[in-house]
């Protein structure tokens, strides 16, 4: 299972929400590229950029800390947050961004996003953040009457690098993942799920290979200190053995 630390933007610092509240907020830096640096010489093959401000906006909001990280480390990087038109996919792409999360714009216009992934394959995610089941959109504030799952079944006819699906309730709580809402996201699709929210200890990552995910994304026990990236990335290979 694929670890992938995140990297939260907002005013051009690293922050953590709880709950997607942005007046939850915990600052862990001002210098987003060097926390970025700081998890590749950890170890990690692969980063989660969040661009909070477009999220909230529906618009880049930290376009200067995402060309700082891309110029400044060589691994793959996805980035979610304000993604709402071509013209930002296409732009975000030769920056270097190697995947983009497309969430609002998803749940708004599904034809849209059908044809934009058509056209850039392989290189869009389809970002579905879930309250009690249901899809949230615009950074969180807005909880709409879509099912998770129904709108996840839609969106991986297209051919999509695959989901990632926040269980909102858990973030940023460091009290572990909701681990059959996950369960019922990877059952229900067959593109690969990346799992967000509530990640905290080895267990957890491990319990979520198990299912299998196709990834977990770790943000605030790894600011914390809580969990090593290292435990992470052995747990994940751990479990993928046993598995085997």
């Amino acid at each position: 299972m694929e670890i992938w630390p995140a990297i939260d933007l907002r005013g051009g610092r690293c922050v953590r929400l709880i709950q997607g509240d942005y007046d939850r907020e915990t600052v862990f830096g001002d210098d987003p590229a060097a926390m970025a640096a700081r998890w590749v010489e950890a170890g990690a093959e692969r980063l989660h950029l969040v661009d909070l401000d477009g999220a909230r906006d529906g618009r880049l909001g930290n376009a200067e800390a995402i060309r700082a990280i891309r110029a400044r480390v060589d691994v793959p990087c996805q980035l979610g947050g304000g993604i709402r038109d071509e013209i930002v996919i296409e732009q975000l792409l030769q920056w270097g961004i190697d995947r983009l999360v497309v969430g609002t714009k998803a749940l708004k216009d599904p034809d849209w996003f059908r044809r934009v992934c058509q056209k850039y394959p392989g290189q869009l995610v389809a970002g579905v953040d879930a309250r009690d089941g249901r899809v949230a959109t615009n950074g969180w504030l807005e909880t709409s009457d879509v099912a998770a799952t129904d709108l996840a079944k839609t969106l991986a006819q297209a051919p999509l690098a695959g989901i990632v699906y926040t269980d909102i309730a858990k973030d940023g709580m460091m009290a572990g993942p909701n681990l059959e809402a996950m369960r019922q996201m990877s059952e229900a699709v067959q593109v690969p799920v990346i799992a967000s929210g509530g990640v905290t200890t080895r267990e957890d990552v491990r319990e979520l290979a198990d299912i299998p995910m196709a990834g977990c994304i770790i943000g605030r026990t790894l600011y914390e200190g809580k969990l090593t990236l290292s435990e992470a990335l052995e747990a994940a290979q751990h479990s993928n053995n046993e598995t085997r």
